[in-house]
């Protein structure tokens, strides 16, 4: 079967045999090109050791990404990086990190890979398949199987339990029984990875998953939940299935995408505890802030407008007072989450407004945030022209300007310069009577 990796990476192994080494494409693109899957990032594993890659290529087109383990860069004509890694086995391991021995054959180095269906090379010079461990039967079979012994693959590098899951929900794959036995057996010990990897995992499984709620349920069942995020471990499966509804593979790595992902995931927590999940997870100070902002902010307008949208649907009013409760800039985010809490309710079968009604006071909602005054910048006048008019400076000017704003919200034909400066001028007299009172 001829596979068609890039010119680039044709002209790389090309390179690399003439001067008498092995050259041959491994890893996720030659699974995916067997699966009838586009995949950008081709890789090559070669018997040339880093030191001869260097050299045959250059240092200025080479870089040392990952030397120590026997990975140099390669750019191509484009200034494009292509990995080339020396064969290799392991001969020590932490549980994820290895000394590796170079000077092995194209076997041994797949014999130290994960999962049979990564464990499948081709050689694009002779059009030959290399897969001494079933990775094309399995890819057929719609199955992932650790190489060799699971459990001493779990042992050897904690990563691939999480890894095993996502590759099974992201194909649609069953878990074969010893792959995933050994990963319940190894879930204790994943408090061993570095948080940082733990979220990237997570990150990449929302981001790649149709359906993510297939991969944290088994996140849940083997274990892992517990020792990573035991605040998810009792989550309901209607709970998990809430990223479902966010999911959209292959057009989502914004960040904006990337913090609702995370909301969706620990939407059944409070704002206070999310925060705390996500800075486990070593997140950023504006990822930390923003999921657990998203978070508060569900919970506490999907009561709000849950409660109002099961009687009738909202008036004008109600809507811009909605716009303004959220901010105008957080409407997009908090509307999507919260369409997705519902439906995520509602193939749970609990009670939850209809889709059509969600979208319909969605798109009024944004209409508000982008035509109507519903905040104090959007007034059409400001500080200034109240202390211009002889209101003075102090809590009353603040008061006045708040209460504008809600007369325009009431009302937008008022948001004009000479209502707002007379209404301002009779709050001003009301508000400094209420005070002399006091």
């Amino acid at each position: 079967m001829r596979l068609h990796p890039p010119s680039a990476v044709l002209e790389i192994a090309d390179r690399l045999e003439e001067a008498g080494f092995e050259a041959w494409c491994v890893g996720g693109a030659v699974r995916d090109a067997l699966l009838g899957h586009p995949h950008l990032d081709w890789d090559l594993a070669t018997s040339a050791k880093p030191e001869e890659v260097r050299k045959l290529f250059g240092h200025r087109r080479t870089i040392p990404v990952g030397i120590d383990f026997g990975t140099v860069g390669v750019l191509d004509r484009d200034g494009k990086m292509h990995e080339v890694t020396t064969f290799r086995r392991d001969v020590q391991t932490d549980g994820r990190h290895a000394v590796v021995e170079f000077g092995v054959s194209l076997d041994d180095d797949l014999a130290r890979r994960d999962f049979t269906i990564n464990a499948i090379a081709y050689s694009p010079r002779r059009d030959e398949l290399r897969d001494p461990f079933g990775g094309r039967a399995d890819l057929a079979a719609h199955v992932v199987r650790a190489v060799g012994d699971p459990d001493e693959r779990m042992r050897e590098d904690r990563l691939r339990a999480l890894r095993a899951i996502r590759f099974a929900a992201r194909f649609g794959f069953a878990m074969d029984d010893a792959t995933r036995r050994a990963i319940t057996t190894s879930a204790p010990f994943l408090a061993r990875l570095s948080p940082e990897r733990v979220k990237q995992e997570l990150d990449k499984t929302l981001e790649q998953v149709c359906r993510p709620s297939g991969a944290l349920r088994l996140w849940q069942s083997t274990g892992a939940f517990g020792t990573l995020i035991p605040q998810l471990a009792g989550a309901s499966e209607r709970d998990l299935s809430v990223v479902d509804f966010l999911a959209r593979p292959g057009a989502s790595r914004r960040p904006g995408r990337r913090l609702l992902r995370f909301a969706g995931l620990l939407s059944s927590l409070d704002g206070k505890t999310a925060s705390a999940v996500m800075t486990s997870l070593r997140s950023s100070r504006a990822e930390v802030q923003g999921v657990a902002g998203l978070v508060d902010r569900l919970h506490s307008f999907a009561r709000l407008a849950g409660e109002r949208l099961a009687v009738a649907p909202p008036a004008d009013v109600e809507v811009r007072r909605w716009v303004a409760r959220l901010g105008r800039l957080e409407v997009p985010g908090v509307m999507r989450l919260v369409s997705a809490r519902w439906a995520a309710d509602r193939a749970a079968g609990a009670h939850a407004p209809e889709r059509s009604v969600v979208n319909s006071v969605y798109r009024r909602m944004l209409r508000a945030a982008f035509r109507d005054p519903i905040d104090v910048g959007s007034l059409a006048v400001d500080g200034d022209d109240l202390r211009s008019a002889g209101i003075r400076p102090g809590p009353v000017l603040g008061k006045i300007l708040a209460s504008l704003v809600d007369e325009v919200i009431e009302d937008p034909s008022r948001n004009t310069r000479d209502w707002l400066l007379r209404e301002a001028a009779v709050l001003d007299k009301r508000f400094r009577l209420e005070s002399d009172g006091q």
